[in-house]
């Protein structure tokens, strides 16, 4: 397995610095959602037309791989369709220029009033599209684990509706056990889709939950890495350490070290 960081942990690097401290890390790659407050990955300096060879070049030289590039693509919103297959068609276009072979994407809510039946059936229909454009480009599309779509169940509903091999899903540890699910239960029953992960811990709190650094939280990602290994994964453990939207999580100096020294551990390296 591979070990990368989002760029969610690092909002105030810039481009140069992110690749910079991943290689000295010792990071074997990077997941992008958002570079320099542009959040539109296309848009982000270092993929600009005239900029993503130069991109592409150091990348390699400095042994790093992008894993993943995360839109902001959700299929809930019936007025936000458009705009979420539009996101989807030009992150896509970018993966395969960049020789990215994931994108990902959420079903995420369904909002008040709305019935699960039709979001599910409006999810279903989004991934369809961004599959059948992905297909021959080398790119696959991955629901994330997220929001109202986090559980197994929910998941393989959606999932049974899509005809395109160019559709799986993005397993993030932390939402579905989070909220109540074992990690065997999910594991067991998205195993086949699981292609990109994200690792992150977390904490219950009276109020809900709170983000936290691995290892301090009640994630069991020791029992998750292990599900994995047996199951035959040897895609990414990819961190996702949201400071870019809750900026009293721990600077990335001390997340990014503290991430690849645990996992690590865990994977004993």
């Amino acid at each position: 397995m591979k070990i990368a960081f989002q760029t969610l942990a690092c909002p105030s690097w810039n481009w140069e610095t992110i690749v910079s401290e991943a290689q000295r890390m010792g990071y074997d790659g990077i997941e992008i959602r958002g570079i320099e407050g542009e959040m539109y990955l296309p848009k982000a300096r270092p993929f600009l037309p005239g900029n993503i060879q130069e991109t592409m070049a150091d990348l390699k030289k400095r042994g790093l791989a992008i894993c993943c590039l995360d839109s902001g693509c959700a299929f809930h919103d019936g007025e936000r369709y458009g705009k979420a297959i539009t996101e989807g068609r030009d992150t896509i276009d970018l993966a395969a220029r960049l020789g990215v072979p994931y994108i990902r994407v959420f079903g995420d809510l369904v909002p008040p009033g709305a019935q699960h039946e039709d979001v599910a059936a409006m999810v279903a229909q989004g991934l369809e599209e961004l599959g059948r454009y992905a297909e021959d480009k080398q790119v696959k599309v991955l629901l994330e684990t997220h929001g109202d779509f986090n559980k197994q169940k929910v998941i393989l509903d959606v999932l049974g509706r899509v005809q395109s091999g160019a559709v799986g899903v993005l397993w993030d540890f932390e939402h579905p056990y989070m909220h109540g699910e074992s990690v065997s239960d999910t594991y067991r029953h998205l195993a086949p889709y699981i292609k990109h992960t994200h690792v992150k811990d977390a904490r219950h709190t009276d109020g809900g939950k709170e983000l936290c650094l691995i290892g301090d939280g009640e994630v069991p990602v020791p029992e998750i890495v292990a599900l994995l290994k047996e199951g035959g994964y040897s895609g990414w453990l990819s961190l996702e350490y949201e400071k870019q939207w809750v900026p009293a999580l721990e600077e990335p100096e001390v997340s990014l070290p503290a991430y690849i020294g645990y996992i690590k551990q865990v994977l004993g390296q």
